[in-house]
């Protein structure tokens, strides 16, 4: 029962207010920093349109059509299906519907609904946001565990998936760019893969932990189900109204998960960390933890919580 390590009762698993108050402020300045380049283009906008007299001058300014394209509406996924007839369709009407009636404020105009349209870039930029603060974190519990035991690790970054690179401890930009580890404990060398699809369960693992080099790793090593130390689910949404749904996800998940190995004939451990965790899951999941169904189990915000688990994966 390696969980009682960091979880004494359920209730230890319970995202406190203090916690979620903090998720929602670190979603906020990411945001802001994620804001700050379209924030600067709208102003380097306003700079270039200032210099024309009327609406219809800035007809003349093809450098500044792309940012003219974002204020008529177009996303730059859309720009891809259109002829230059259909942008300048798009910029005309720009200038007729909404620049003309603004009159002297035709500037203002302009930059707001520049602004408007990369509000929907960043919405989108935004959705898994709170995933990706979760898995940073992850990340650097991971290394920093490995680091703490002066244990040498690789990594396999996110753009280049066949390259093993040798990991420093002290790169603070590691954890953003990451899918793969690879370490060597005193059982053996583990790899540790992110946002993985094993052949044996035929849907995305958030999690995997594997008994392999990062030398020898290869897709065989994939397909072979007697290779799997550890399967988790990561749901690090901060928002308790979306709770539930993120358990319900993650347990089906993980049923499946454990369903596919036991029909090969294995057993790997299975471990769920959540951010937002309510009372209700809290019980369940504590409940599937004294039962052995869940190996481990962790409520991210919860640094103790985090690091603990971090260590057993690195030991298992």
């Amino acid at each position: 029962m390696i969980y009682k390590h960091h979880l004494k009762k359920w209730e230890d698993l319970v995202t406190t207010h203090e916690a979620t108050r903090a998720g929602f402020i670190a979603i906020a300045f990411e945001k802001n920093v994620k804001a700050s380049p379209f924030v600067d283009e709208a102003k380097s906008l306003k700079a270039y349109a200032m210099r024309v007299k009327t609406p219809k001058d800035l007809l003349k300014m093809s450098d500044i059509y792309p940012a003219l394209f974002t204020a008529a509406g177009l996303s730059d996924k859309s720009l891809n299906h259109l002829t230059d007839e259909d942008k300048k369709t798009a910029i005309n009407g720009l200038i007729k519907k909404f620049l003309e009636p603004a009159g002297d404020d035709f500037v203002d105009e302009l930059v707001y609904r520049f602004l408007l349209t990369k509000g929907d870039t960043l919405g989108g930029m935004m959705k898994n946001i709170a995933g990706a603060i979760g898995e940073k974190k992850f990340i650097r519990g991971i290394i920093s565990s490995l680091a703490l035991k002066h244990i040498q690790f690789y990594y396999i970054p996110k753009k280049k998936a066949k390259d093993w690179i040798e990991g420093n401890y002290n790169d603070s930009t590691l954890e953003g760019n990451i899918r793969g580890l690879s370490w060597k404990n005193r059982i053996g060398h583990r790899v540790i893969l992110l946002n993985t699809t094993p052949p044996m369960v035929k849907k995305n693992v958030d999690v995997v932990v594997l008994e392999s080099s990062h030398i020898d790793f290869n897709k065989k090593i994939i397909k072979d189900h007697t290779k799997y130390l550890a399967l988790g689910e990561l749901k690090c949404g901060f928002d308790p109204a979306g709770a539930d749904e993120h358990w319900k996800t993650a347990n089906t998940a993980l049923i499946r998960i454990r369903n596919s190995f036991t029909q090969l004939g294995t057993k790997p451990m299975t471990f769920f960390i959540g951010a937002a965790i309510e009372n209700s899951m809290a019980k369940e999941i504590y409940t599937q933890l004294k039962q052995r169904v869940l190996t481990n189990a962790a409520n991210s915000t919860n640094e103790n919580q985090l690091k603990s688990i971090c260590h057993w994966i690195c030991e298992i």
